[in-house]
């Protein structure tokens, strides 16, 4: 499943709640900076989730607290990010 091609605000089903299915270890979709980015859930609460995703094409991660607005659900893996063991991610 590719990343999502719509901008959150503009999505007419509602989103997703972090405890209907964002559980930590989730892999996610995160909108951030005009862009659906991979990502994976730390933690979570009904509103909102803190991920750690990829910002940029490279290696690096950043760690934000985003609401389940800007989350979907995602099935493709991502190598440089998915392969970590869940502990090394917190």
């Amino acid at each position: 499943m590719a990343a999502p091609l719509l901008d959150p605000h503009l999505r007419t089903e509602p989103a997703a709640s972090p405890s209907a299915g964002y559980q930590p270890g989730s892999w996610v979709w995160v909108h951030t900076l005009g862009s659906w980015r991979p990502g994976i859930v730390l933690h979570s609460s009904p509103h909102a989730a803190t991920v750690r995703y990829r910002p940029a094409q490279g290696r690096g991660t950043s760690v934000d607290t985003v609401t389940s607005h800007s989350l979907a659900a995602r099935k493709d893996e991502d190598p440089l990010l998915d392969n970590a063991p869940l502990g090394a991610l917190r």
